[in-house]
């Protein structure tokens, strides 16, 4: 899958002079009818989408951890990027701002993308198979664009066409939003293969369309609709496809990528022949890496723009492991003063201890840093750069069968919620909540949910959406995160849009409240 989206993007637009013919086309440059003829140009069309991942620092290289970890209550804007600083704690003035505006402009240019091959590809003469797979593709990475865009916007425009300069679409409400994400994915799954060899390893497969079609239905409160798009993973067509890592860090490293438990990951990977060490930009230098790992490494070793808040150390402690250990997914989630519990004397930080880089008190003796992003665990790496090989787990197991738990409660089902729970806790080495916490009514076991996604998914980006989903984004999360205490409901569970796209638009409104 690493070479399948590192091929030149395309442009299908006609560039003309004051003194030419307006309705001659460049020769220079392709046009949709030229280009959109042949197997090949139909592959290059998917692979360019997937290539939207990697655009500059705007979508999966850098800002969605932002937006799905430091927006959240467990992380931070912890270094000297003040614009950012000041976005996480809900104090955004700036409508056109990067962080929020290039992540808006950058999922757009997937949706473009994607348009153009559901669009143009049925017309190509070429094997149907091949044919329908690409289109299961594009629409299921469209889906992943307004997820995101839904999620975080909340009221995006709905463009479905190749768009046109012209174009001034309005405003989708939020659950027409939302419905769209469901229609692409629906559709997806009915022509997506189940899995991939070879150099398509990576690609969208019908568990990828499922997984996120059940986090879609989920987010909205459609429990049943979860309930019956999770069970494809358990106890339909998916069953035995998908099993845990026997070690949980195996999800995290670029040693042990696409593994078992992987049911969607965002590419990645280093290129040596690369002779830059700057940010993620196709457009310019097509690094092939993610950014992530430097802004979220320790000082010393990276820039530390991003910080984990303390309080998740207590969550993982809250219980032992069945032999009275801690619960080994701290060490693998989060690098702080005791990732080894013998404390900062033998807690090592790229090859230092924590102690002789940071002291044990003052300064960054308390710091937590998000972990799983990280390259620590290569051996003899003493720094981080711009071109991570790590791959992103979008969607692994584990999240699958916490959601199936969640949306089996939330239809009355608790008690045959119990077993999906206690898969993710036995691999963790902890007893059975069948045991620790038997009888659990409804809302206690949704409580319990929530703890159980901290400790097994803390730092994948799924803080914020998670909060959204159970209502729980407010000013009383400021006794976790101070900086909730700027959260104003009815504005800060979307950002802004782009006031320039509005500028442009008199069709498109403005969020609620700013």
């Amino acid at each position: 899958m690493k070479t399948i989206f590192f091929l030149a993007s395309f442009i299908l637009l006609v560039t003309t002079a004051c003194d030419r013919d307006f309705d001659q086309p460049n020769p220079n440059n392709p046009t949709i009818a030229s280009f959109w003829t042949s197997e090949t140009d139909a592959i290059k069309g998917v692979n360019a989408i997937y290539s939207t991942f990697h655009r500059t620092a705007t979508l999966y290289s850098r800002f969605l951890f932002y937006h799905g970890m430091l927006r959240s209550d467990e992380g931070y804007g912890s270094g000297g990027d003040i614009t950012l600083n000041n976005v996480m704690s809900f104090n955004q003035t700036n409508y056109n701002e990067g962080l929020t505006s290039g992540t808006w402009q950058n999922l757009y240019i997937g949706v473009f993308r994607a348009n153009q091959v559901i669009a143009y590809v049925p017309a190509i003469d070429m094997d149907e198979t091949l044919k329908n797979r690409l289109i299961g593709e594009a629409k299921f990475l469209r889906a992943v664009f307004y997820f995101n865009l839904t999620l975080y916007f909340g009221r995006p425009p709905l463009v479905l066409e190749p768009s046109d300069p012209t174009d001034r679409p309005a405003n989708a409400t939020n659950a027409e939003a939302w419905a769209q994400v469901e229609n692409d994915l629906a559709q997806a799954a009915t022509t997506l293969p189940l899995s991939y060899a070879g150099d398509d390893l990576g690609r969208a497969t019908r568990g990828s369309a499922m997984g996120l079609l059940g986090k879609t239905y989920l987010h909205q409160g459609k429990y049943q609709e979860a309930a019956d798009a999770l069970a494809w993973f358990v106890t339909g067509e998916g069953n035995g496809l998908y099993e845990l890592t026997a070690n949980y860090q195996d999800n995290f490293k670029a040693s042990t990528e696409n593994n078992s438990e992987s049911v969607f990951e965002i590419q990645f990977s280093f290129n040596p022949n690369e002779n830059t060490d700057d940010d993620v930009d196709e457009t310019r230098i097509n690094n092939t890496g993610t950014s992530i790992a430097q802004f979220y490494a320790p000082r010393g070793v990276g820039f530390s723009d991003g910080g984990a808040r303390r309080w998740l150390v207590g969550e993982f402690k809250e219980e032992n492991t069945a032999l009275n250990t801690q619960d080994p997914r701290l060490a693998a989630t989060l690098l702080f003063d005791s990732t080894d519990v013998r404390g900062p004397e033998f807690t090592i930080v790229y090859g230092q201890t924590f102690a002789s880089r940071y002291g044990t008190s003052g300064g960054e003796s308390g710091a937590v840093w998000f972990r799983k992003q990280l390259n620590d665990n290569e051996p003899g790496r003493t720094e981080e750069g711009f071109r991570s090989p790590n791959n992103h787990r979008f969607l692994r197991y584990a999240d699958i069968l916490l959601m199936y738990a969640e949306a089996l409660n939330g239809i009355g089902q608790t008690e045959q919620a119990y077993p999906y729970v206690d898969m993710v806790r036995a691999r963790a080495g902890l007893s059975p909540l069948t045991q620790t916490m038997p009888g659990l009514d409804q809302a206690e076991f949704l409580e319990q949910i929530k703890h159980e996604r901290i400790t097994e998914l803390t730092g994948e980006g799924w803080r914020f959406a998670d909060l959204q989903r159970w209502g729980d984004l407010g000013p009383e999360l400021a006794v976790r995160d101070p900086e909730f205490a700027n959260f104003v409901k009815g504005r800060d569970e979307w950002y802004p849009i782009p006031q320039l796209d509005i500028d442009l638009n008199p069709n498109l409104t403005q969020n609620p409240n700013y």
